[in-house]
């Protein structure tokens, strides 16, 4: 049984911009190969309310995918060790 969900995943943007596309393509293709990537949202650079890890601001993307249940705990795992990425969140889009 698959869901659908939406990622909202903060990324360093000081390692520069082909870093944070290898991230996010690094993503998308952990996705891929369990389930769909229905969309993807560069929702641009913005200042941090507070400073993470010494960055002060964060590249914002928005992925909704189509997954498994037992998925995001799984992409969960992977977000925390994987270095810049500052911050993240799953949610399931409800009925």
């Amino acid at each position: 049984m698959a869901n659908q969900y939406q990622l909202v995943v903060v990324l360093n943007p000081a390692a520069g911009e082909e870093a944070v596309n290898a991230l996010i393509e690094n993503i998308q293709s952990k996705i891929a190969k369990v389930g769909t990537v229905d969309a993807l949202d560069n929702l641009g650079t913005k200042k941090l309310a507070y400073e993470i890890n010494d960055a002060k601001e964060g590249t914002y993307y928005k992925v909704t995918f189509t997954a498994p249940v037992e998925f995001p705990r799984e992409i969960e795992r992977v977000l925390k060790i994987t270095s810049g990425v500052l911050r993240f969140l799953i949610v399931r889009v409800g009925e």
